[in-house]
């Protein structure tokens, strides 16, 4: 039997497990940490459990689909639950706004700021579909492994002005600046400056429109658990607490792993899910490919990083209150373009994403008591020069004093449990790259062929899935990179 391994157990990493051990591909998939999830991850205080992330869970089938070919049924593994409304997206100034998929609803919310808007959302959702089409379905799942692949997909992203950032296409259509950031903050979801990031992540909306919003019953932690009883139903192989320190090679071929216990295994092929610049760097150091390949990669631009604080309060979950809220703060272009520059320090402001799973899932926390968790966007390590340990306490309780004030009231009196990871824990815990959150940044010139390959150009029998490789961050992004590369193993190994 031929044999994988896969290293890191996050979502990429399980998918490419999954469907390697479906093809009859003797499969072990590793993981550093005590539980598999990569960041999404669960912590469990006191009765409270918080899911790492992530928690927007779109595109259902591309799950279902995992199930499927292995002759499974979703259901039987985890259940899915609907998020209505969305998002919750609240200003300053008071003013709300619901999104949901009701077309008449959402209308009448773009309508009460601008009449004029309704047509020009109408043509942007158009514009969004064909994007989905053309760059979710067609192009998605498939591996662009030679530049000639980019050629062919070249004419129609330039008919779609992929060259221009998400914030500017939506600014073609609609005139209202709430509008607009509606229409364009989901590209911070996977990493990306909505001022930066190529217009043909604006698919994002379609996407949600299409397949919805969802939550696992029990959190994303149940949805992990899941699909790692799936892989083990099919007889995969899973082993935690396992970091791999390296990965041998002889001439172009790679053919086994060293963990940090000193555990080696042989397999026939090696894909991994972690860090893309610690994998070369660290994990492929032995070999000239990934020393050079790794300075490569680190000179790339990186995504921003985040700062999130978990807390459970002493209280039911506000009535008034929504599963997933993004408050705006008194700056959006300008803040964004603080958090992904080069200056130096952390900005004063920030707008949040505060997560309320107990709305749609009370067995989140304890009986008469609710968890939350609340990211702010903040730059990497390679942009702002923050200590965290010393900064973190100071921040959190800004935060929570903010969300206080402008969303739960007598918040800090409720505090029952609480927990932060910074930039440094990106760092340290998860070994991202300068503390990203979704590793290589999406703009055109970082995505598709330009992105890191879902094979390596020089071990022909290395593979990448997850975040840093083609199509990106994100759960269906990450599952996506999963499909590709299995498509790429499936070929190479007389497979399909």
């Amino acid at each position: 039997m031929t044999t994988a391994i896969v290293i890191g157990a996050g979502f990429g990493g399980i998918a490419l497990a999954i469907r390697l051990q479906a093809m009859g591909i003797g499969t072990t998939l590793l993981d550093n940490r005590d539980k598999p999830g990569g960041r999404a991850y669960v912590y469990e205080m006191d009765g409270y459990r918080f899911d790492g992330g992530p928690t927007v869970i779109t595109d259902p089938d591309c799950l279902r689909e995992l199930f499927e070919i292995c002759g499974k049924t979703m259901d039987d593994y985890v259940r899915l639950l609907p998020v209505d409304p969305f998002y919750r997206l609240q200003w300053e100034d008071g003013e709300m706004l619901d999104y949901n998929n009701n077309q008449d609803f959402l209308e009448q919310q773009i309508a009460a700021r601008n009449p004029d808007d309704v047509q020009g959302y109408r043509r942007f959702l158009a514009y969004s579909q064909e994007l989905y089409r053309e760059g979710y379905e067609k192009l998605g799942t498939t591996a662009f492994l030679k530049f000639s692949r980019m050629l062919v997909a070249a004419p129609q992203l330039v008919r779609l002005r992929a060259d221009q950032s998400v914030y500017a296409r939506v600014a073609k259509y609609v005139q209202d600046e709430k509008t607009r950031q509606l229409l364009s903050f989901q590209s911070l979801l996977v990493g990306g400056n909505p001022f930066a990031t190529s217009a043909i992540y604006a698919l994002i909306h379609a996407l949600e429109r299409k397949g919805g919003v969802w939550f696992a019953k029990g959190g994303t932690g149940a949805l992990v658990r899941g699909l790692i009883s799936l892989f083990n139903d099919m007889g995969g192989d899973v082993r935690l607490n396992s970091e791999v320190t390296h990965i041998h090679t002889r001439g172009n071929r790679v053919t086994g792993i060293t963990t940090a216990d000193g555990w080696i295994r042989d397999a026939d092929l090696i894909a991994s899910n972690a860090d893309i610049v610690n994998t070369y760097s660290r994990l492929l150091r032995g070999h000239k490919r990934g020393r050079n390949y790794g300075k490569v990669l680190a000179k790339k631009r990186y995504s921003m990083s985040l700062f999130v604080v978990y807390f459970g309060l002493d209280m039911r979950t506000p009535q008034h209150l929504k599963h997933h809220t993004i408050l705006f703060g008194p700056r959006y272009g300008e803040l964004i373009a603080e958090i992904f520059g080069k200056g130096g320090r952390l900005p004063d402001d920030f707008s949040l994403y505060l997560h309320a799973p107990c709305v749609t899932d009370p067995s989140m926390a304890p009986e008469g008591k609710s968890s939350y968790y609340v990211l702010a966007p903040v730059p990497h390590l390679g942009h702002a020069n923050v200590d965290w340990d010393r900064t973190g306490p100071t921040y959190a309780q800004n935060i929570l004093d903010y969300l206080e004030q402008h969303a739960i009231t007598g918040l800090n009196a409720k505090l029952d449990v609480l927990h932060t990871l910074t930039p440094f824990g990106f760092r340290d815990i998860m070994n991202s790259h300068l503390g990203s959150a979704f590793s290589v940044e999406p703009i055109l010139t970082q995505s598709a062929w330009f992105r890191p390959h879902n094979r390596d150009d020089v071990l022909e029998n290395f593979y990448v899935t997850g975040a840093g490789t083609h199509p990106g961050a994100g759960l269906p992004g990450v599952i996506g990179s999963a499909r590709a590369t299995a498509g790429v193993v499936a070929g190479d190994w007389g497979l399909s």
